[in-house]
C-alpha cells in the first residue's frame, strides 16, 4: 500500500507537470501572432502569378487533370483564376473583387456570383486554396494541444469564424508545425459540426519578392480529401510562381471574357 508521503509526492509531481504544461501552452496573443505570421508570409505587397495543375480523383471515375493560371493582387484583395485545360474547361474563369466571387462560363457567356464554398472548376478545390491567407482576419483561435503529426511536433488550434465574416466554414481545426510555423493539416467543419474537408500541405516553398523585400511562402502541393463524398480527392500543384507586376486589366471581367474568344 502506498504511504501517505508517497501519495503526496506523486500528487505534487502531477500538479507540477500540469502547471508546466499550462505555462507552455500559447497565450491568446501568441496564437494570434501565429495566424498573423502565416498570413503575412503568404502575402505579397505586389502581384502573384502561378501556373497550377489540379488532379481530380473520384471513385469509379477516370482521373481528370486541369491546368489553370492564378493571378493575385494581394494589396487590393483581387484574385483571378483562368482555366486552360482540358478543352471543355478552357476559358472558364473566376474573379474575386470586394469580397465577391464571380464565375464566368464562356459556354453561355454569363457571369454568376458564387459562394465561398464554390468548387473551383467542379474540383474539390475552393477559392481559399488559391487566394492569400486571411486566418487572423477571419478567425478567432483557441488552443487544443501540442501534438505529434507524423514526424512533426505541432500546435493544434481550433478556429472559430468571427461574427459578420463571410467564410466557407465557420469552424476549422489547424495543425501548425512548431519549428517552421507552416500549416501542415487543416480540417473544415460545417455549422452543424459535420467534417467537410481534410487538407494536407506536405511541402512549402518560398520565393524572394522585390516588392515586399522579403520572401513569400506558398504551398507547393495541396492534398484535399472530400469527407462528404468519400473517394473524391484533389491534388493541387503550384508551379512557375512569378512575383513580378501584372497588368491592371487582368483583374477585370472584360479581360477574362476576352480569353474565351
Amino acid at each position: 500500500m502506498m504511504s501517505l508521503k508517497r501519495v503526496l509526492l506523486v500528487s505534487l509531481l502531477a500538479m507540477t507537470m500540469h502547471a508546466e504544461f499550462a505555462l507552455a501552452a500559447p497565450s491568446d496573443a501568441d496564437m494570434k501572432t501565429m495566424l498573423v505570421t502565416i498570413d503575412d508570409r503568404q502575402q505579397n505587397n505586389g502581384d502573384y502569378k502561378s501556373l497550377v495543375y489540379i488532379e481530380q480523383k473520384e471513385k469509379d471515375k477516370s482521373d481528370l487533370v486541369y491546368q489553370a493560371v492564378v493571378y493575385r493582387r494581394d494589396i487590393t484583395d483581387k484574385l483571378v483564376i483562368l482555366f486552360l485545360k482540358p478543352q471543355a474547361e478552357a476559358g472558364k474563369g473566376y474573379l474575386r473583387v470586394d469580397n465577391n466571387l464571380f464565375m464566368y462560363d464562356p459556354a453561355v457567356g454569363k457571369w454568376e456570383r458564387r459562394t465561398e464554398r464554390e468548387r473551383i472548376g467542379g474540383t474539390g478545390s475552393q477559392r481559399s486554396d488559391f487566394d492569400q491567407s486571411r486566418l487572423a482576419e477571419e478567425y478567432t483561435p483557441s488552443y487544443t494541444a501540442e501534438e505529434v503529426l507524423g514526424k512533426y511536433t505541432v500546435h493544434h488550434l481550433e478556429l472559430t469564424a468571427k461574427r459578420g465574416v463571410d467564410v466557407a466554414y465557420p469552424s476549422v481545426q489547424l495543425w501548425i508545425d512548431t519549428a517552421t510555423n507552416n500549416v501542415l493539416k487543416r480540417q473544415d467543419y460545417a455549422l452543424s459540426g459535420k467534417l467537410m474537408r481534410t487538407t494536407f500541405y506536405p511541402e512549402w516553398q518560398k520565393k524572394y519578392s522585390a516588392s515586399k523585400k522579403a520572401e513569400v511562402y506558398f504551398p507547393k502541393e495541396i492534398r484535399i480529401y472530400d469527407e462528404v463524398e468519400k473517394g473524391k480527392n484533389t491534388t493541387v500543384v503550384m508551379q512557375e510562381v512569378d512575383l513580378n507586376s501584372l497588368d491592371d486589366s487582368i483583374f477585370t471581367k472584360a479581360w477574362l471574357e476576352s480569353k474565351s474568344r
